[in-house]
């Protein structure tokens, strides 16, 4: 009830002092992980119904997006903290602390008929400040975009794949790979309809959960060219395979993307 009384505030709120119209192109700038620009985004997953516990688990995110040019290379990376509650060995009960911190480094590449590719490298730190919260593992891997802007919103998807390479040898092997499809439809006055579920796959105990979601944003643009990006989407999970998966969460987020100069 709080998450949607703040949702619902900063609608308020916000619709009052942007000022500047939000075109097509500019909403799908807002929704791509491409979009070369300075980036703070604030991400929730309120798991309201998990497979395994009767209690609701949450996982929020901080994620910094910083845009460079090394050696004559567009790259975007992005640094993700996440905070976390977890179900410990006792599923009637829950942990809560900082998880393991990852970043990857995007290489844009060159467009090709309108669409946008992006690839790099992918490190995953073993920061949890609880084993519940962390795998405690050093983890390495690849991270690829692929975006396709449209008159009508936005196609496209974010893999990611990682393996662990050291830490401590008493905890499970690290061995996953996620996928999110974005699926966007720009509406007039900068709302759009989304779809951006991330299906997870361990393939080392082979759970999975891949989830569908279907949620509603807003995109602002004040003056500067600032741009605020605030939605909500219920994901519900179509198949699963293992305990401590949502059967059912809600992703909320607030982005802010600055521009260069």
């Amino acid at each position: 009830m709080k998450a949607k009384l703040m949702f619902i505030l900063i609608l308020v709120v916000v619709g009052k002092v942007a000022s500047a119209e939000v075109s097509n192109d500019e909403m799908n700038k807002a929704n791509s992980p491409l979009t070369p620009m300075a980036a703070v985004n604030f991400h929730d997953y309120i798991q309201s119904s998990v497979f395994g516990t009767d209690e609701t688990l949450n996982t929020a995110y901080l994620r910094i997006v910083s845009p460079m040019m090394i050696g004559g290379l567009p790259q975007l990376m992005r640094m993700t903290i996440p905070y976390m509650s977890a179900a410990p060995e006792t599923p009637t009960s829950t942990t809560s602390g900082i998880g393991d911190v990852s970043i990857f480094d995007i290489f844009l590449l060159s467009k090709v008929d309108g669409v946008e590719f992006g690839v790099g490298p992918l490190l995953v730190m073993p920061t949890a400040s609880k084993d519940e919260t962390g795998a405690g593992k050093w983890q390495a891997g690849a991270a690829g975009i692929v975006m396709s802007p449209q008159s009508w919103g936005m196609l496209g998807a974010l893999i990611t794949y990682q393996h662990d390479f050291a830490g401590d040898s008493d905890r499970p092997t690290q061995n996953i790979a996620t996928a999110q499809p974005f699926l966007l439809w720009n509406l007039p006055q900068g709302i759009y309809l989304r779809s951006t579920g991330i299906m997870f796959f361990n393939w080392e105990t082979g759970d999975y959960n891949i989830p569908l979601g279907a949620g509603i944003g807003k995109v602002w643009k004040f003056e500067g060219g600032t741009t605020m990006n605030l939605f909500g989407e219920p994901q519900w999970t179509a198949a699963h395979e293992g305990i401590y998966a949502p059967n059912f969460q809600t992703f909320v987020g607030l982005n802010f993307q600055f521009p260069l100069h």
